[in-house]
């Protein structure tokens, strides 16, 4: 017994998923050992402002929502799904060591869109993948670890980066050089997760549509999957970039250096939870554990409008990881549970994509409505639309509506 089918069976989940779930802990290692300073590297290295910030972030998750519609249908009309994969990390791997060298803000958003380009080729592929290697009884386990695994990456970049800067920079805030270093070093895991990817994760058989035949396609999704997908918009339009909340953060005095600890803590409490979170979806209504993570997100977003002093951020970006922890994992689960095995890739197309065609409206909207009355009334806004979500969501069970026949 090899090492993947060890730890596989350790943590009671396929090989392929547990392979897989290496490559996001790698690929995450990488991009959060960016994302926490690329707010502070936008605004103040290379002066752009908070309204900027917010059309970048909801520009880039736009594009990445055409791409990852168009990538889930093509993951449903070809025979193996892992080479759409690969492009799509390979992508995002190679653009992320040039924002080291970024020096005007436009080209950090062309980096930004040219990583959310593969982002946008790999999700939907990838989800289809996880799900084809699940059984039902195991979906909401095998999801929950994927995004634990994530999350561990996502704590491993930033407290690498905090072991980075004592030992070559000063104390104090970052010179703009720094930063550069830092976010050349995180090209290193990237490259690795391509390794892992490429030899590694095996592909599961599945059946191949007949020659001169079409999948499920869109049709076929039915209208549980269709209304689940109206709340998930109706949830992502109050549902900004992370980034604001590192601005808040910044705002209320937290250092670039906090930031790191503060991101990490946020992702060890996903991690935590995204696995124990997504076995427990496959015992009750799934629909129980996303409504109680949407109002989690309600009632953190309140208190980020809301408060005063650097402990309260502390306090609130741990609250924020239980909302994570209850629902990534668990809204896959449930996206499987309502769709046809051959509409897996649309599906996944859809719900990535709805996400990500929201975020813009959603990020800039946030963006301006800060500039224009602080951001207790931006915070107030994205909480109330959460709270609508769960409470429709609760009242209205998307199980219960037939799919087409």
């Amino acid at each position: 017994m090899g090492f993947g089918e060890w730890a596989a069976k350790r943590v009671k989940v396929p090989a392929s998923v547990f392979w897989l779930g290496v490559v996001s802990f790698l690929n995450d290692f990488s991009s959060e050992m960016i994302f926490p300073l690329l707010p502070l590297f936008f605004t103040s290295v290379l002066g752009a402002g908070p309204a900027a910030l917010g059309a970048m972030e909801g520009l880039v998750e736009s594009v990445s929502s055409l791409l990852k519609l168009w990538s889930g249908h093509l993951a449903d009309r070809l025979p193996r799904r892992k080479p759409i994969v690969v492009g799509g990390y390979s992508l995002a791997s190679v653009s992320r060591p040039f924002i080291a060298v970024a020096t005007a803000p436009w080209q950090v958003i062309a980096l930004r869109v040219f990583d959310r380009v593969g982002k946008g080729l790999r999700t939907a592929p990838r989800d289809a993948l996880l799900a084809d290697s699940l059984q039902k009884e195991n979906r909401g386990r095998g999801f929950g670890f994927h995004r634990a695994m994530d999350h561990l990456g996502a704590i491993a970049g930033p407290l690498t980066a905090l072991a980075i800067i004592p030992l070559f920079f000063g104390p104090g805030d970052l010179h703009p050089h720094e930063y550069r270093i830092l976010f050349a070093v995180a090209a290193v895991p990237a490259l690795a997760s391509l390794l892992v990817l490429g030899f590694l994760v095996k592909e599961p058989p599945r059946q191949t549509p007949a020659e001169g035949s079409e999948p499920g396609g869109s049709r076929a999704l039915g209208g549980g999957f269709w209304y689940l997908m109206a709340l998930v918009v109706i949830f992502t339009l109050g549902n900004s970039s992370d980034a604001f909340l590192l601005l808040r953060a910044r705002g209320l005095g937290l250092t670039p250096k906090d930031l790191y600890l503060l991101w990490a803590l946020l992702h060890l409490v996903k991690a935590t939870l995204s696995t124990p979170a997504g076995a427990l979806s496959d015992r009750v209504p799934r629909r129980y554990l996303i409504a109680g993570g949407w109002l989690a997100y309600a009632l953190v977003y309140l208190g980020f409008g809301h408060a005063s002093a650097a402990w309260h951020v502390w306090a609130l970006f741990a609250a924020y990881g239980i909302f994570f922890g209850l629902t990534e994992g668990t809204e896959k689960a449930l996206v499987a549970d309502l769709v046809p095995a051959s509409s897996r890739g649309v599906a996944y197309g859809w719900y990535n994509a709805s996400l990500g065609l929201a975020a813009f409206p959603a990020s800039a909207l946030f963006g301006l409505l800060w500039r224009w009355r602080g951001p207790s009334l931006a915070f107030t806004f994205g909480a109330c639309l959460a709270l609508a979500a769960s409470l429709l969501l609760l009242l209205h069970p998307p199980e219960t509506m037939r799919r087409p026949a």
